[in-house]
């Protein structure tokens, strides 16, 4: 290696970080690169921005090849130029948080902004502000608080640091996490579940909830799960301003003893990594030692699903699954949590004792069902789940009535944009009955709307029809089947393959 590379890294080799008596976690099972990680450019390559990756290519490629050493030396890659690029990734329109600040109003003087800020970072003098509070409805009518962070202290700071650690982290995290990491997303762990669902011999789904995880999470494990790879003490410091830094409600600052501060854009990666040592290890390490029969699992950040050949492992593995969240300050939810006989023989052996139909269970915005294709084969069923489509048509009522007195067009244009950014998530195949139903009702709503702008107007259906036909984009399936995509995100994996129960995690088979 080049000398400048070995300065770059600063990497000195440590005793694995489960024997450094500090609690344990167990270690990493190897995998394969993610794709689109974050070395990746997302922004116009000058050549100053091309050092920067290079930097982080750097350590990427030290992160995979030594799995069980500390990182030493990692706040030099947070220079200027990343600084800036982090700046250029934010939304422009988002809502300023207790420093007042805006995107546009710090982009007037820019370049001295961002090198003083860089300046305060490396000198120790950077100080985190509290998050604004914020409540925003959940589907369920409950208020979901929301931080807003500080645009230059969080904001741009955190989504540097993000782009530094993840080059780490990326290289650790397992193939059945897939919430909030690059190049995954959420039709991503639909389908790994979908194919583990279909393809393997699951007849049972635990369905499990962690009580409020971005409430409860220990600031003291966390940050010693952060230290088993980062052992740059500024960066470990700068993560402790970010989760002691409180939050700002009715004007009053509150401290914050735990939890990760939602909305903060270093939430989710802190969020992952807890729940790296927390449950992805330990629940790759039962899988391969304490189960006999198929188990595949997918974790979207704190939503979880596991599936089991048999019910006594399922059983045991929940027992086993509460134990391990309480010893790491978390619980289970004992009313959301649940284990349901679920997948190709479930239908077919409950007939035989005499009971219903399969119950179903959700998973990011989808309704899982037991189904049957035309030919009688089993066939998962996803449907839109109805709270999150009543939800998201009361928005649309309530907007509709703030552009009532807007002329028909612009409405129409505004609701084109809202229908074709909700078939874009939901428009998966065995769905369209529901995309259907979706745009009757917006449709409808509209009808209304157009009545109440006037007394006297009586607004037809076949007028509304007119349109929704010139307006609405129609029904159709967007997404290919889970199958298809899974196979080409996950060469390694053949549908007529025979993969043993150590074989795939439902995110990749694993090597």
């Amino acid at each position: 290696m080049h000398e400048q590379e070995k300065s770059d890294l600063s990497i000195v080799a440590k005793k694995p970080a489960n024997k450094s008596g500090r609690p344990e976690a167990e270690s990493a099972e190897p995998r394969g690169r993610t794709e689109g990680n974050t070395g990746g450019s997302r922004t116009c390559r000058t050549p100053s921005r091309e050092s920067v990756f290079q930097g982080l290519d750097r350590v990427r490629e030290a992160a995979r090849q030594r799995k069980k050493e500390k990182f030493t030396a990692l706040l030099h890659h947070v220079t200027v130029d990343l600084l800036k690029a982090a700046y250029s990734w934010l939304k422009r329109d988002a809502a300023p948080g207790v420093d007042g600040l805006t995107w546009r109003e710090y982009e007037q003087n820019l370049k001295d902004n961002l090198a003083d800020l860089h300046t305060r970072i490396h000198r120790g003098a950077y100080r985190a502000y509290p998050s604004r509070r914020q409540y925003i409805p959940k589907s369920d009518g409950r208020q979901r608080p929301l931080g807003i962070a500080a645009l230059e202290d969080k904001k741009i700071v955190q989504r540097a640091v993000v782009e530094v650690l993840n080059a780490i982290y990326e290289e650790d995290f397992l193939g059945f996490s897939y919430g909030f990491r690059p190049g995954r997303g959420q039709h991503d762990a639909l389908d790994a579940l979908a194919v583990g669902i279909t393809r393997t011999k699951v007849n049972w789904i635990l369905d499990a909830d962690i009580r409020s995880f971005f409430d409860e999470v220990s600031h003291t494990w966390l940050e010693r799960f952060v230290g088993h790879r980062i052992g740059d003490r500024r960066v470990i410091r700068l993560i402790h301003k970010w989760l002691k830094a409180g939050v700002m409600e009715d004007g009053e600052v509150r401290p914050t003893e735990v939890g990760t501060p939602q909305g903060a854009v270093a939430s989710p990666l802190l969020a992952n990594i807890y729940l790296h040592y927390v449950f992805d290890q330990w629940a790759s390490w039962w899988r391969k030692h304490q189960a006999h029969g198929n188990m595949v699992i997918t974790r979207y950040a704190d939503d979880i699903v596991i599936g089991f050949e048999h019910e006594a492992e399922a059983r045991r593995f929940w027992a086993d699954f509460q134990k391990r969240m309480e010893k790491f300050s978390l619980s289970l939810h004992p009313e959301k949590t649940r284990l349901i006989e679920f997948g190709r023989y479930a239908a077919e052996q409950r007939a035989k004792r005499g009971l219903g139909k399969p119950k179903t269970f959700n998973f990011l915005g989808f309704t899982h069902i037991c189904g049957r294709s035309r030919r009688g084969n089993f066939q998962l069923m996803r449907k839109t789940r109805r709270d999150r489509m009543r939800t998201k048509l009361r928005e649309i009522k309530e907007e509709l009535r703030r552009r009532m007195h807007e002329p028909i067009p612009q409405q129409g244009k505004w609701l084109r944009q809202v229908v074709r950014g909700y078939f874009a998530y939901h428009a998966v195949p065995t769905n369209y009955k529901s995309l259907g139903a979706f745009r009757f009702h917006v449709t409808e709503l509209w009808r209304r709307a157009l009545r109440r702008h006037s007394q006297k107007d009586r607004t037809a259906w076949d007028q509304i029809r007119r349109l929704a036909a010139e307006f609405l984009p129609v029904p159709r399936i967007l997404h290919p089947w889970p199958s298809v995509r899974f196979a080409v995100r996950h060469p390694r994996w053949e549908p007529g393959a025979s993969i043993t129960h150590a074989g795939i995690c439902a995110g990749g088979a694993q090597q």
